[in-house]
């Protein structure tokens, strides 16, 4: 996924083996958020990977949106991540 946003420039993945253009927008999570997404959707991932994202440093507009009807927002990001953006690359460990 890093070689692949270092050649575009950009991160364009959106969630779970789908991208930005399939999705609309990169999903996203506060750091509070985190685990329970992980626990949630990625159960089954042996190797999760966490970006850390800069919001003033994004060039694409960011939603906060509940779309599963319930009442937690979480950012949306409508765009590629531009590089600059992820502040840090990190493995999630399981468990948590």
């Amino acid at each position: 996924m890093r070689a692949r946003a270092q050649a575009e420039g950009a991160y364009s993945a959106s969630t779970r083996e789908l991208t930005l253009a399939q999705m609309g927008f990169v999903h996203c999570a506060f750091e509070e958020q985190v685990a329970g997404v992980a626990n949630s959707f990625f159960r089954g991932v042996a190797k999760l990977v966490v970006l850390r994202i800069s919001i003033d440093k994004l060039n694409a507009e960011v939603r906060y949106e509940d779309l599963e009807g319930g009442n937690v927002l979480f950012p949306h990001v409508y765009g590629p991540l531009n590089l600059d953006a992820v502040v840090a690359v990190m493995a999630l460990p399981r468990g948590r």
